[in-house]
């Protein structure tokens, strides 16, 4: 039995991703030229797309790569090189290097375009702005494109700040709230819907829906979504943790906890310490590397709370702010473009609680979640946390 909210209920069946859904999209892939725009989150159980395309009769042409790059190789903010892959012998792309939008030469010669990767529900997680991008050019150069729905493991949150337009940024690119609870399917649709492409037209857009999910299931990716969101704790810390990448703090990179704490050297309070070193392929030169640190792991709190409830807990961008000596110094302009503009900061910095700060984006929320209605492929429950 699982439990849901105060009742209980039998067993779920099993997400079926859209992927995995092969009998829905194998037909109109058959006899294209198709490119793939994937990374290592791109599975069928333990075979990687690519290899299960080719098994079933499909031949993809080139591979198109985020940020991480196809094989998830590279550290966060890191540019991603192009080239040959060594397993596959495909061209890869990168879109995380001199530009962000393929060109129609690198299109040039496909009959689609297919997009399969996990998004964890955070609109500056920069998944989004890539499918944002690559249905952009398919649009321009009339060239259809697929995508593959996945599970949000967040999807239970709508929360935080809707991205004001002066703001727009890759790491936030549509007016939406910093926590969507949407899967990047129901994204791509809303894009289209909203008319938020630069382009004349719409991108001609197919989503491969998944079975037996709606967004307050329980959700744990596989695959690590990328190189420091590694356990299931740090996807699901990560909607009230990412925004402190534009502030003074540290959130463990360079530890074996990245996403899964907070803290610096100057703090007074928590009760974890640690001290960041590099890490290949997750942390070069962390935050406060080789310096002693304390501050707070966040594990238990991750397991013990944050899946009951449905919105982003700002109490440790207060503490952490008020334990800062430099208040003046405690956020950088980068933490403008992660929460959409400078709304979340000003309260913060005017001694705000917690309540009047989440008070003041509800009316933004409420006119989201009316636009998003038409967008949507699975239930919500607006009061409920995570079901199992």
């Amino acid at each position: 039995m699982v439990r849901y909210g105060n009742s209980f209920s039998e067993p779920l069946p099993t997400i079926r991703t859209g992927a995995e859904c092969t009998e829905r999209y194998i037909p109109q892939l058959q006899g294209k030229k198709v490119g793939l725009l994937v990374n290592p989150t791109s599975r069928i159980g333990s075979r990687h797309l690519v290899d299960t395309l080719v098994a079933l009769g499909v031949r993809p042409v080139r591979i198109f790569a985020p940020e991480h790059g196809f094989r998830g190789e590279a550290a966060n903010g890191q540019k991603v090189s192009g080239g040959i892959d060594s397993l596959t012998g495909l061209t890869i792309i990168s879109l995380y290097g001199k530009h962000y939008k393929p060109t129609p030469e690198e299109l040039a010669g496909l009959d689609v375009v297919v997009f399969d990767i996990q998004d964890v529900g955070v609109r500056f997680y920069t998944y989004l702005s890539t499918l944002h991008y690559m249905m952009e050019a398919c649009a321009t150069a009339n060239i259809p494109m697929m995508v593959l729905d996945r599970p949000n493991p967040n999807g239970h949150i709508v929360d935080g700040p809707v991205l004001q337009p002066a703001f727009r940024s890759f790491v936030g690119m549509h007016p939406i709230p910093m926590v969507h609870g949407m899967t990047l399917g129901e994204l791509a649709r809303m894009i289209n819907g909203q008319r938020w492409l630069s382009t004349k037209d719409t991108c001609r857009l197919t989503v491969i829906p998944m079975d037996h999910y709606h967004h307050n299931r329980r959700y744990t990716p596989p695959v690590a979504p990328s190189p420091n969101l590694a356990t299931p704790e740090s996807v699901r810390l990560y909607p009230s943790l990412g925004w402190f990448e534009g502030t003074v703090m540290s959130m463990g990179r360079g530890t074996p906890y990245p996403f899964e704490l907070i803290g610096a050297p100057w703090m007074k309070v928590g009760n974890h310490n640690f001290s960041p070193v590099d890490i290949p392929g997750k942390a070069i030169n962390p935050p406060y590397k080789g310096l002693a640190c304390r501050g707070f792991l966040l594990r238990d709190f991750a397991n013990g709370y944050i899946d009951n409830i449905n919105f982003i807990y700002l109490d440790w961008l207060l503490l952490s702010y008020g334990d800062c000596p430099n208040k003046a110094a405690f956020f950088t302009p980068f933490f403008d473009k992660l929460t959409g503009g400078t709304g979340l900061r000003d309260m913060v910095a005017a001694g705000k609680t917690a309540d009047e700060i989440r008070a003041s984006w509800q009316n933004d929320l409420d006119a989201f979640r009316k636009n998003r209605e038409p967008y949507m492929l699975y239930s919500w429950t607006p009061e409920a946390g995570v079901m199992d």
